[in-house]
């Protein structure tokens, strides 16, 4: 039997006439998922695109487990290619879905005649296969409105392909589709489900960390490392720029009021991160920020860190609550890793009374107690890249 791979694109069937580029883009990071398996034939067709292995052993079990986690994808399905002939159809149903009738209680069977010469019309194909199937597997029932398994057949031009149930993808759009920002992460739960979510928007993504050694370990770097593997196995690559923060953040302990240490470090932040993003032909910035949720995520202190920098920030978490955040986190397989009790950088010299309700003009006059050019300029000279995924 000859399988393939069936993808089910969604949202990109709404494109119209640019709907071929967005497929064109998720065909690139299709095969970039896959590069590690060996080489595929990708095959575009009305809604559907047929991924098909060169080669003879490939693992489809793991191609699928890898294109699941490809944003664009709503749907996908191993099927079963067979000649164009009912009796054919008939067998490779029967053989190739064995196991999954034999573990159901009820079916369907649905049935796509594309190919309008095929003699038979598509009520009769599921009619004729369905008692076919009753008369092969006797403990089954039919069930058309929930059934334990869906056999589908497609009549397509030169073949026919049998598949049952689909699973479910990554939704969303390709990644690459929507322009590129730059994720401002940390080592918490928020700003790698941040990302994930942008990236499930076509944003291609680059990461700023802010490092502060002695204050924070090296163990807390390898830790926002770990995390934007998970997060590139859905994402694809992201070069992540590691800046040293630690004299920054001596400068506003030791020159600003106390109650303004987080506001003025976050704006400081916005502003290294900016020049980066500019670098990196980003056009925005992405933070986790959650309304509420700690004293700098005020609406009112949000207000003063994005006047900070002129390019928009994404906060996709910004209405969630803390449970919520969780749930995406243990989906993607971050939050074990968020929990580790490594600080970062966030949590060192922490105000004992933050001021909630800053007002821009304050902010901006402490600010200026220092001079931030120069050491944000010694800053990015010193920052590191590391390419992750």
């Amino acid at each position: 039997m000859k399988e393939i791979i069936l993808i089910k694109n969604g949202e990109l069937a709404l494109k119209g006439l640019n709907r071929s580029n967005f497929e064109d883009v998720l065909i690139k990071n299709m095969r970039r998922h896959l590069k590690e398996l060996g080489t595929f034939t990708f095959t575009k067709s009305q809604s559907t695109i047929m991924v098909e292995a060169d080669d003879e052993g490939v693992d489809l079990e793991d191609a699928v487990d890898r294109l699941s986690r490809v944003f664009g994808i709503a749907a996908l399905s191993r099927a079963c290619t067979c000649e164009k002939d009912f009796e054919c159809i008939k067998k490779t149903a029967c053989e190739y879905l064995e196991e999954e009738l034999e573990d159901a209680k009820t079916f369907k069977v649905e049935a796509k005649r594309s190919d309008k010469k095929f003699p038979m019309k598509s009520p009769e194909i599921s009619r004729e296969l369905g008692g076919y199937i009753l008369s092969r597997f006797n403990h089954l029932k039919v069930d058309v409105h929930n059934p334990d398994i869906i056999v589908t057949v497609e009549v397509r031009d030169n073949y026919a392909f049998v598949r049952g149930n689909n699973i479910k993808g990554a939704g969303g759009m390709p990644t690459g589709t929507s322009g590129r920002a730059a994720i401002l992460i940390s080592g918490g739960i928020d700003s790698p489900v941040a990302a994930y979510m942008m990236a499930k928007r076509g944003i291609e993504l680059c990461a700023v960390h802010f490092a502060s050694p002695p204050y924070t370990s090296e163990l807390a770097e390898m830790k926002v490392m770990e995390l934007l593997k998970k997060v590139a196995r859905y994402s694809g690559v992201i070069a992540t720029f590691v800046v040293p923060f630690t004299k920054i953040q001596e400068a506003i302990r030791d020159n600003c009021p106390e109650e303004y240490f987080t506001i003025i470090m976050r704006r400081v932040m916005m502003m290294i991160s900016e020049r980066i993003a500019n670098e990196q032909r980003c056009s925005a910035l992405i933070t986790g920020e959650s309304v509420g949720q700690v004293a700098s995520q005020t609406i009112y202190a949000l207000g003063c860190t994005d006047c900070a920098v002129q390019i928009p920030v994404f906060r996709p978490c910004i209405g969630m609550d803390k449970e919520e955040i969780i749930a995406i986190s243990r989906k993607i397989d971050t939050f074990e890793t968020s929990i580790q009790p490594y600080e970062d950088c966030c949590t060192v010299f922490t105000p004992k009374h933050p001021n909630t309700k800053p007002e821009l003009e304050n902010v901006v006059h402490a600010q200026q107690q220092v001079d931030w050019s120069e050491m944000i300029a010694q800053a990015l000279e010193q920052t590191k890249v590391v390419v992750i995924g």
